[in-house]
């Protein structure tokens, strides 16, 4: 895709992060002490968001696949516009949970587009550019997190108008640079009309389902950072601050660790070494947390998550990318995003069960145990399917 540079990417990337991290952070804050809705209701439309980026992640990427993306990607993001000033008017219950539905949906689908469109540029290694795009992903975070608290003391509705003009600005980032993707796709799609369409090996088939379903156990389990570990530290004694300085840590490591690989990347690392040893500093992270009784124990273990993190969920689609069929690349990394959101939809309900039937620490012993179980599974395919497994450009 020559007409398409990795800035406008990166940037739009950074844009649509920015604009969804002003509303997933003040969810459940908002709904519970503005609209005094119960946190059962909460987790139920938590849940529903989760799902519909599980879909719109899934049709999105089939639909790359199949018609113009830069359609698709106007499309989406002019929803998601006309979504958050909708959100704007009207905020009070039950239509909050009915907009944030509606933005699970586009967010999945934008998210998906994004990645299987970077899958295009051909003239940069692609664990160099995902590399990138989840570096622009988490200042998007970054900035939003910081900004969401002084926005939403002044008013929720300048916070939704915020973020809506962020997608309006996203808008016109597309409408002049992303052109280029229309030529270029209408090419590749006149040489799948007139050549029988790549059927992915059976091999690629075997790893990468095996890869979605460690994907979706990493989420898993990482969600408990994000859903119960603030419990289990106020029930040791510990503020919130304390808890929310850990993602300032978690937030400013990432940036700083990509910074770092995109150094490392002359010296060749590959997506699988990534892979495995992100996944790796994982599971030591929830060693870390079962002793973990002092504040350094939870900042020792945090350092940990964020090194696992950066290292592997950026390498993930890398992989993907590789081993999937030029005609499919939207359909797997779809696929990606589905598994990973799938993931973090499950894992409050599913650590909830484990602490109300046994113990915090039993909920850490379990991940690293599962966090194991993933390392050998992924590590084993790897050497057995050594030299067997077809990569494409």
């Amino acid at each position: 895709m020559p007409n398409l540079k990795l800035r406008w990417l990166a940037l739009s990337t950074l844009i649509s992060s920015l604009g969804m991290s002003f509303i997933w952070p003040l969810t459940s804050v908002y709904l519970h002490n503005q609209l005094h809705i119960s946190l059962t209701t909460i987790g139920v439309v938590l849940l529903i968001n989760s799902v519909t980026s599980v879909l719109g992640s899934s049709l999105g990427g089939i639909l790359y696949d199949r018609f113009n993306p830069f359609y698709l990607l106007i499309y989406s993001v002019s929803a998601t516009f006309v979504i958050l000033c909708g959100l704007s008017i009207w905020h009070s219950w039950p239509f909050f949970s009915f907009w944030l539905g509606l933005l699970g949906f586009c967010s999945g689908w934008n998210i998906a587009l994004l990645n299987s469109i970077s899958t295009s540029i051909r003239n940069i290694s692609s664990k160099r550019v995902f590399n990138v795009l989840y570096l622009f992903q988490n200042l998007g975070v970054v900035i939003g997190s910081s900004l969401v608290g002084y926005f939403y003391s002044i008013s929720v509705t300048l916070l939704f108008a915020v973020a809506a003009v962020l997608f309006l600005g996203l808008i016109v980032v597309i409408l002049v640079n992303f052109q280029g993707i229309n030529s270029s796709r209408s090419i590749d799609h006149q040489a799948h009309l007139h050549k029988k369409v790549v059927k992915l090996p059976i091999n690629n088939q075997i790893f990468l389902s095996i890869l979605f379903i460690a994907l979706l156990i990493i989420w898993v389990m990482y969600q408990q950072w994000t859903s119960n570990v603030s419990v289990y530290m106020t029930e040791l004694g510990f503020p919130l601050s304390k808890y929310s300085i850990l993602w300032t840590i978690n937030a400013g490591g990432i940036v700083l660790i990509q910074l770092i690989l995109s150094y490392l990347n002359q010296y060749n690392f590959t997506s699988q070494e990534q892979i495995i040893f992100g996944i790796s500093s994982l599971t030591i992270s929830f060693v870390v947390l079962i002793f973990a009784n002092q504040y350094i124990g939870f900042v020792i273990a945090m350092l940990l998550l964020t090194l696992g993190e950066a290292t592997a969920f950026p390498a993930i689609p890398a992989l993907v990318n590789r081993l999937s069929s030029r005609n499919a690349k939207g359909k797997y990394q779809g696929a990606v995003n589905a598994w990973a959101s799938a993931g973090r939809a499950l894992g409050p309900l599913i650590g909830g069960i484990i602490i109300e039937t046994t113990s915090y620490i039993w909920l850490f012993k379990i991940a690293v145990i599962l966090y194991i179980v993933v390392f050998i599974l992924v590590l084993s395919c790897l050497k057995i399917l050594n030299g067997k497994l077809t990569y494409f450009d």
